[in-house]
């Protein structure tokens, strides 16, 4: 994924909560879909990082370590049920926008269904979910209090607006229906609705492409 560029030396970078897959040994890996097409099983870990960045070469890692026996130490294993590891990064006072102090690193053991998604799994343990009209992941936990997926900075340097950023939204956000209220978003069950899997695929060959180029 790459966005448009501000100028010669300087892409335009965003403020939005990119999505990880925990790897081995506690690292991160960029996500290649997002968290409600990803149905992981049990033992692993899907993180969430809120970071100011133009591509993801440079979004912010959650700062956490994807270690699913320390997350879930306390989570027996139920039988119909899987265990997921949820760490939420909410990013740096650099990354914050305005006065907005970003909370402190959580992780979270969510044991769901065994057909869950990672958005589903990030819903059961992270309320409220803020969506925008277009069904993009704004903010977990109530964070951040307004914005989503803003640019920073345009070719003149000024804050950029919804308008002016939407042929270039970085990807790894989770989308879901695009009726949730901005009280708290759709319900785990909507994140894994039939339509909604479809807007999703959609949106992951979207951001295959934006990778790519």
């Amino acid at each position: 994924m790459s966005l448009a560029t501000a100028g010669p030396a300087q892409a335009q970078e965003y403020r939005y909560w990119a999505f990880w897959d925990g790897a081995a040994g506690g690292s991160w890996k960029y996500a290649t879909q997002g968290p409600a097409t990803v149905r992981p099983d049990d033992g692993a870990v899907a993180g969430f990082r809120f970071t100011v960045s133009a591509d993801s070469a440079a979004a912010g890692k959650p700062r956490a370590a994807a270690d699913f026996a320390d997350i879930c130490r306390a989570a027996p294993a139920k039988e119909g049920r899987k265990r997921i590891g949820i760490v939420i990064d909410f990013g740096t006072a650099r990354d914050a926008a305005g006065s907005e102090r970003p909370p402190e690193v959580r992780t979270e053991c969510a044991q769901v269904s065994e057909d869950a998604s990672a958005g589903d799994a990030l819903a059961a343990v992270a309320r409220p979910l803020r969506y925008d009209s277009n069904a993009l992941l704004c903010a977990i936990a109530g964070y951040p209090k307004s914005g989503c997926a803003e640019q920073v900075k345009d070719s003149g340097g000024a804050e950029g607006s919804g308008a002016s950023r939407a042929a270039g939204r970085p990807g790894g956000s989770a989308r879901a229906d695009s009726s949730a209220g901005d009280d708290g978003g759709p319900s785990a069950g909507l994140l894994g609705g039939a339509a909604v899997v479809a807007v999703l695929g959609a949106a992951a060959v979207w951001q295959a492409r934006r990778r790519r180029g």
